[in-house]
C-alpha cells in the first residue's frame, strides 16, 4: 500500500492526482503547515530526513521528490500506463517535461514567491528598501524568465491539448503545477490561450477532482 504524505498547499497534490488517474490503492497522511513560517512540520523529518514534501511510502521504501515519484510509481504500478515505451523517442520527450517542470520552470516562480514574502515580512522601517530590492530583481530578472517560460510553454502546447504526442501522460500531471502557480502570480488568460485552455482539461478530469477530495484546496501564494 503506498503511502502519501501530504504537506497542505503542496507540490504532493500531484502525487494523489497521478494514483488517482491510475485507480490504485493508496492512503494520506496530512500535515499542516506552521502558521508563522508556512513551513513543513517536524513530524515529516520522521520520514525523511529533509523533512519535505513529497513523499511517499511504499511498504518499507520510502521515494522522495515528485518527479521521482512519478517515475517510480508509473514505473512500478503503472502496468504501462500514462508513460510511452522506453527507447521511443515520445518517451524521449516525455523525460524532457517530466524533468522541466521543476528544474526549469519552477525556479523563477519559487523566486517570486521568496521576494513577495520579503517584501510582505520586512520590519516597517526598512520595507519600503526591500520592496524596491524586490521589485528590482522581479524586473530585471523574475519577470523575464517567467515570460521565456510561459511564451515557451505556450508554443509548445499550440495545436496540441498535451505535451507528449496528443497523449495524456504522466508529465501533464508534472506540468500542472507550475502552470498553475503561474496563473496564480500573473494574468495568463489573455496572453496564453493555450495554457489557459491545458488548466481547463485537467480541472475537469475526474481524477484530478477525486485528488482535490482527497487531499484538500491549496494555494500557491
Amino acid at each position: 500500500m503506498i503511502t502519501v504524505h501530504h504537506l497542505e498547499d503542496s507540490r504532493s497534490q500531484r502525487v494523489l492526482w497521478l494514483l488517482e488517474e491510475l485507480e490504485l490503492p493508496y492512503e494520506v497522511r496530512h500535515y499542516k503547515r506552521d502558521p508563522r513560517t508556512m513551513l513543513a512540520p517536524a513530524e515529516l523529518r520522521k520520514v525523511h530526513p529533509l523533512g519535505k514534501s513529497p513523499l511517499i511510502t511504499d511498504d518499507d521504501r520510502t521515494v522522495a521528490e515528485t518527479g521521482l515519484i512519478i517515475d517510480y510509481i508509473v514505473e512500478t504500478h503503472g502496468n504501462g500506463r500514462l508513460a510511452p515505451p522506453r527507447g521511443s523517442d515520445q518517451r524521449m520527450n516525455y523525460d524532457y517535461w517530466l524533468h522541466y517542470a521543476e528544474g526549469s520552470a519552477m525556479p523563477p516562480l519559487l523566486l517570486h514567491l521568496v521576494f513577495d514574502t520579503v517584501e510582505k515580512r520586512a520590519p516597517f522601517l526598512i520595507r519600503p528598501i526591500a520592496k524596491a530590492i524586490s521589485m528590482n530583481v522581479k524586473k530585471q530578472f523574475i519577470w523575464p524568465q517567467l515570460n521565456l517560460h510561459m511564451d515557451y510553454i505556450e508554443h509548445k502546447l499550440r495545436q496540441k491539448e498535451w505535451f507528449v504526442d496528443h497523449h495524456f501522460t504522466a508529465a501533464d500531471i508534472m506540468m500542472s503545477f507550475p502552470l498553475e502557480a503561474a496563473c496564480a502570480r500573473v494574468d495568463l488568460q489573455a496572453r496564453c490561450p493555450n495554457i489557459t485552455a491545458f488548466l481547463k482539461r485537467i480541472h475537469e478530469r475526474p481524477a484530478y477532482q477525486r485528488a482535490l477530495e482527497a487531499g484538500g484546496p491549496y494555494a500557491y501564494a
